[in-house]
């Protein structure tokens, strides 16, 4: 558990309100499994008795329909399960919801849509509890008592199999230091951009490939063979993210790359057995999928007492990328955080004011919380009314 003995941190919520965006993605961005033509988003934001807010985002990327369920969803189980309760600490508060809604998502056969909105929730209460604190979230959930954090290092993700090396060059002059493309798209056309990508970065620049559970085993083996000769810092999800960790460990020794994955992991027994194997070398929770600062922080530390490096995943709005800064400047340790390289309005304009990159590494403030707020007049134009019918 966090320690925030520091704080008072016993709270109530009497507002819970959910807010739901939809924005075009141009260009749609490309995965192996499907392609995104928009970019949603779902926030959550939170009121104290007190009368102090804090946000939280909910992933909501696939399906195309899943903005709108998960912003229905925390409308008809967070808010009856918060109002009128007091929480001890936002911990508390995250295992409680986790356990009330079990046989929910059980029944549903949704885990997944409800432990996102759990941890959608518990990123709000965390930045209304830091925010009442006057603290950055960083600091509040730091180990150390620094003064200031350390620059977190990020990547632009997300480069697309059409013509990525241009995409890769902008961002270079953006001050990126370090670039993920997108492969599970044949042989020829990746390895075509890997050349091209590399080209145009250099031949030290940190670079990583993301095949989103492309292959099977045999495949896998194949292409990390094949693309080692592009000196790559690591392979992600090249298979299921639900294959046994023996099966990643036994990927992990077949073929010369590091292996990358936990977006799609959920719960800290599963990320357990994953970081006590072989198999995975970078975990990747992600903050609006799973845990939340609560269940992700316990992830990320247990990730660094193994040797291994802890590299938060995003691809979304602006709110979730700026909890994962903070969860990874909270969390310290060799790795970096991911930023979408594509872009997207939603990002930009759900989190001011936006960060600031310097030479690959984002350093963030000494602002209460997440240090950030929707510019909610801006994204008049993307805001959708969320339907209470039948809740």
């Amino acid at each position: 558990m966090v320690m925030i003995s520091r704080i008072q941190s016993t709270f109530s919520v009497r507002e819970l309100d959910v807010f739901l965006f939809r924005a075009p993605a141009d260009p749609p961005v490309q995965t192996s499994f499907g392609i995104m033509r928009q970019r949603p988003a779902v926030l959550l934001r939170v009121t104290s008795a007190e009368g102090i807010h804090g946000w939280g985002e909910i992933w909501c990327n696939f399906p195309t329909v899943g903005a709108e369920h998960r912003a229905r969803l925390a409308l008809a189980y967070l808010r009856p399960l918060m109002y009128g309760q007091e929480w001890e600490n936002p911990q508390a508060c995250f295992a409680a919801l986790s356990a009330k809604l079990a046989v929910l998502a059980i029944q549903t056969g949704e885990p997944g849509p409800l432990q996102q909105i759990v941890a959608g929730l518990d990123v709000a209460v965390w930045d209304m509890v830091a925010r009442r604190a006057g603290m950055p979230l960083w600091k509040l959930l730091s180990a150390d008592d620094a003064d200031r954090p350390k620059p977190v290092p990020v990547y632009a993700s997300g480069l697309n199999p059409t013509n990525p090396e241009k995409l890769a060059a902008a961002k270079l002059k953006e001050g990126f230091r370090a670039f993920k493309l997108k492969v599970g798209f044949g042989h020829a056309r990746d390895d075509a951009n890997l050349r091209a990508v590399r080209e145009v970065i250099g031949d030290d620049a940190p670079f990583m490939v993301d095949a989103n559970q492309a292959w099977d085993m045999e495949q896998a083996v194949e292409a990390g063979r094949r693309m080692a000769k592009h000196n790559l810092a690591w392979l992600e999800e090249p298979i299921t993210a639900d294959s046994a960790p023996a099966q990643w460990s036994e990927l992990a020794s077949a073929q010369p790359l590091r292996l990358a994955g936990g977006e799609n992991l959920a719960g800290l027994p599963q990320f357990e057995r994953f970081i006590v194997a072989e198999g995975m070398s970078i975990l990747q929770p992600d903050i609006g999928k799973w845990g939340g600062f609560s269940g992700c922080l316990e992830v990320g530390r247990a990730t660094l007492q193994s040797g291994k490096h802890f590299c938060p995943h995003w691809l979304g709005a602006g709110i979730g990328l700026t909890a994962s800064f903070h969860l990874k400047a909270a969390v310290g340790g060799p790795g970096y955080v991911e930023v979408d390289a594509n872009p997207n309005p939603l990002r930009d304009l759900l989190a001011a004011p936006q960060f600031v990159l310097e030479d690959g590494a984002v350093v963030l403030g000494d602002r209460p919380g997440l240090g950030v707020e929707p510019s909610m007049e801006a994204c008049q134009a993307y805001l959708l009314p969320v339907s209470e019918v039948g809740i």
